[in-house]
């Protein structure tokens, strides 16, 4: 395979000794596998986000606690000389401890990164110890040394030519006599601070790192075998993708697909760096290979889905035959720092979504100041409980005739919007997320069954 690998292993993959074992097994046997990215181990962060809400109960935020202590310790209680790396996971566990209850009087993004961040920080303490007890020449190494962001804590911005230059001076070293295990996710701005990359940002970082070592394969090892053509849990008879181009990829990852998480493969991208994708509990099954040009291109090639979609529908009689209001719209949109996704027009109306990228999670709000903002201009609808289904394949906007096949499949629901002809590779609606689950299962049907 690759002359210098990077493995990425996700939250499942290291839930606990045994997975990690497997995590171990599957280092072994690539001795190019130099680089491996940690999550932390499963169902960590989601505890580690509610204390960072602020539990001011104070019963139910030991509880959280020792549900943390738990998981780490069942894996500690395995190893063979765990002495000096649960000192080092408790020491992270008091810090926990002490930033929760900080969040519990007044909550921060600044402090929800610190808080969130420890459970990498202790996943990989584990990691790193197992692998030697293996007999693996492991070192564990704090990616915030070298994942340098700016400071929009939640949702932070990587500096590319930063990392790439400490990639270089500090890991890629490390890399030559040891299987560095490092964290994904994390980072730190110029101040030393610590940072994140929004959910799923793991992936994301492992790939920047990559691209920072400049690797030549990058791995990505999750609890399915591979890029399916939907969610096998929504649509049974879903069948795995062995290869996929980057243009089709970056579409699933981008409207829902959640084996990916969406700017995972822009590093891989620009320095064409081939992503594998497959399952760490099952890895004899092989997986998906997304590569710069795939060898086939069908016109469908996978249905993805996106829960937690908010629509923001603007209304002015201003707006026929004028100039300049969506300028003014987008200036408000941007001060406020609002990414729109999907957008359409009509003379005196445009609606758009909003899509959720910070840690925090849930449904995307439209801020109250922007909002009151907004409505100096026009009238303000917002509408939530919204999915975006999008259908992935290419040169679609040059193709006839399956449109008739696509809506006819469609006719029995409700669609909030259609976004079609800005990529040759998608077509996007939006519709209740009642009915979501059913519109995909019926389009898998008629399109790939």
């Amino acid at each position: 395979m690759s002359a210098f690998n990077v493995a990425k292993f996700g939250g499942t993959s290291v839930a606990n000794f045994e997975a990690m074992s497997r995590c171990a097994v599957i280092i072994e046997n690539n001795p190019n596998t130099k680089l491996v990215v940690s999550s932390a181990c499963s169902g960590v962060t989601n505890l580690l986000v509610e204390l960072a809400n602020g539990v001011s109960d104070q019963e139910h935020r030991s509880e959280l606690l020792q549900n943390i202590a738990a998981i780490h310790e069942a894996i500690l209680s395995q190893l063979n000389d765990a002495t000096e790396t649960a000192s080092q996971v408790y020491q992270i566990l008091d810090t926990v401890t002490s930033l929760a209850e900080a969040a519990s009087i007044q909550a921060s993004t600044k402090l929800t990164d610190h808080l969130v961040a420890c459970g990498e920080l202790m996943s990989t303490h584990i990691l790193a110890q197992l692998m030697r007890e293996r007999g693996i020449n492991a070192v564990r190494f704090d990616i915030r040394d070298v994942l340098r962001t700016d400071g929009n804590f939640g949702r932070a911005e990587p500096q590319v030519e930063e990392i790439a230059a400490l990639a270089k001076e500090k890991l890629a070293p490390l890399c030559q006599d040891h299987v560095v295990i490092t964290q994904g996710f994390i980072g730190s701005d110029e101040e030393g601070n610590t940072t994140t990359l929004g959910r799923g940002g793991s992936d994301y970082s492992a790939a920047l790192i990559a691209e920072g070592v400049a690797a030549s394969g990058l791995e990505i090892w999750t609890d399915v075998p591979g890029i399916y053509t939907t969610d096998p849990r929504i649509a049974p008879k879903a069948s795995p993708i062995p290869e996929i181009s980057f243009s089709e990829a970056s579409e699933m990852a981008n409207f829902g697909a959640k084996i990916l998480h969406p700017s995972t493969l822009v590093p891989a991208l620009r320095h064409d760096i081939p992503v594998f994708v497959g399952s760490s509990k099952e890895p004899e099954r092989g997986g998906t290979w997304i590569r710069h040009q795939a060898e086939t291109s069908p016109l469908f090639r996978a249905l993805a889905l996106r829960s937690n979609q908010t629509m923001v529908t603007l209304r002015s009689a201003n707006m026929f035959h004028a100039y300049g209001f969506l300028a003014k719209v987008f200036e408000i949109l941007a001060k406020h720092k609002i990414s729109v996704d999907l957008i359409t027009t009509s003379e005196i109306s445009v609606s758009l979504t909003l899509d959720q990228t910070d840690t925090a999670g849930g449904a995307p709000q439209l801020p109250e100041q922007a909002r009151i903002e907004l409505e100096e201009l026009c009238s303000v609808e917002v509408e939530h409980d919204l999915c975006l289904v999008a259908l992935i394949g290419n040169n679609m906007s040059e193709s006839k005739g399956y449109a008739k096949q696509v809506f006819g499949t469609l006719e029995e629901f409700n669609l909030r919007m259609i976004c079609y002809g800005a990529s040759p590779h998608n077509l996007c609606f939006l519709l209740h997320e009642s009915v979501a689950k059913q519109a995909i299962q019926r389009l898998h049907g008629e399109l790939f069954e």
